[in-house]
């Protein structure tokens, strides 16, 4: 690999890690999840099965449908949600028999990175846990900012061993953001750092398109000596 012949110049690079990654480990996007809510809330009422569930449902209810919205009608309880949810992303037996929902070679080679002093900033916009998942089973612990409040009272970036931005949320709290409403702006205090990290640091991306996610594609588009 490149990086490892020339370590001085990508000591301590971040790395932008999308959707790509967790599919791998057949782990579904955070759309897709909403539109088969969609999906089995809709064939509960008898309706017919749909080519786009999303186009359907903006159709009837005149709104892009919501996660939080719809898990909140497919279950009434927060342990009943969290079962919804655990379904999509966590792997029950047979799933680890086959190497699903389970850290992929992907995932292993970037924690091999951040252990080895290559790597120390992730941003993210996947929801599960395999990257921190990873990192642990090399004996790397992460500082996870998923939301506005851990932000707040999470380790400064210098000073952690990894720092993980997971920027769309965790998969464990409801206010993830999937929607093309919600993907277009991000809260000041996230753009604040992330124009930091650009600066001081630049971005390797991998795994991350671009289509959906509006307010990380203006960030990267942004002026940077390094980016």
């Amino acid at each position: 690999m490149p990086m490892f012949a020339s370590r001085g110049a990508y000591v301590g690079k971040p790395l932008q890690l999308g959707s790509g990654l967790s599919r791998a480990a057949e782990i579904p996007t955070g759309w897709e999840i909403t539109t088969d809510l969609v999906r089995r809330i809709a064939t509960a009422q008898g309706v017919d099965e749909q080519d786009d569930w999303a186009k359907w449902y903006v159709e009837t209810e005149g709104k892009e449908p919501n996660y939080s919205e719809l898990l909140g009608q497919l279950a009434a309880t927060p342990a009943e949600r969290r079962a919804i949810l655990h379904s999509y992303i966590e792997p029950n037996e047979e799933d680890r028999e086959q190497g699903r929902k389970v850290p992929t070679a992907g995932h292993k080679a970037i924690a091999k990175l951040v252990r080895g002093g290559y790597v120390r900033v992730i941003v993210t916009t996947n929801f599960d846990r395999l990257m921190e998942n990873a990192l642990r089973e090399v004996g790397v612990e992460p500082t996870v900012v998923g939301s506005t409040d851990a932000l707040e009272g999470a380790e400064p970036l210098t000073h952690s061993a990894c720092y993980i931005l997971k920027l769309h949320g965790d998969y464990k709290d409801a206010r993830i953001l999937n929607t093309d409403s919600e993907l277009q702006t991000y809260p000041d205090a996230y753009n604040k750092l992330l124009d930091r990290i650009i600066d001081e640091h630049g971005l390797i991306v991998c795994g991350w398109s671009g289509e959906w996610d509006h307010a990380l594609g203006r960030v990267d588009k942004r002026d940077s000596p390094r980016a």
